[in-house]
């Protein structure tokens, strides 16, 4: 049911990346784009919002690049859904009618509290997830990629 938009996507493998080589220094934009496969128009975009964001700091130099403002443990896949879609709320109205007439108030109100209920479900799942969390999913894949040579 949740819609994420290629932005939101490329944002979370993007800090991804940034998690895990957190304290080595700054990441090269360029770099990011061709580890993670993000086009290289868009990865300026999306690092740009999310330091709009508060979530990553850029540095300037021929050394500089991005780096993460907190640690992967503090950051949540909902504070980075949140900057590369703004603050969503569910809809609560249809708009218009398109010709037909209007619903009554008690269907409106009986489907406001379904989206407002998968809405919360939504945030708690996305804020239960942090980058630390998916750097360690991704090290289990890895891992389970690595072949494994026996003796």
């Amino acid at each position: 049911m949740l819609k994420v938009p290629l932005k939101v996507t490329y944002a979370i493998f993007a800090t991804l990346d940034l998690a895990l080589r957190y304290g080595e220094g700054p990441v090269q934009a360029r770099t990011i784009a061709r580890r993670q496969t993000i086009p290289p128009r868009f990865i300026e975009q999306v690092l740009h919002a999310l330091k709009q964001g508060g979530i990553v700091d850029s540095i300037r130099g021929p050394q500089g690049g991005y780096v993460l403002r907190q640690p992967p443990a503090e950051v949540s896949v909902a504070v980075i859904v949140e900057t590369m879609n703004g603050q969503a709320e569910p809809e609560t109205r249809e708009s218009g009618t398109n010709g037909r007439a209007l619903q009554p108030p008690h269907r409106e109100a009986l489907l406001s509290k379904l989206w407002d209920r998968v809405y919360q479900a939504e945030q708690e799942i996305l804020s239960s997830v942090t980058l630390q969390s998916l750097i360690e999913q991704y090290t289990e894949l890895e891992q389970q990629r690595a072949p494994m040579y026996h003796i």
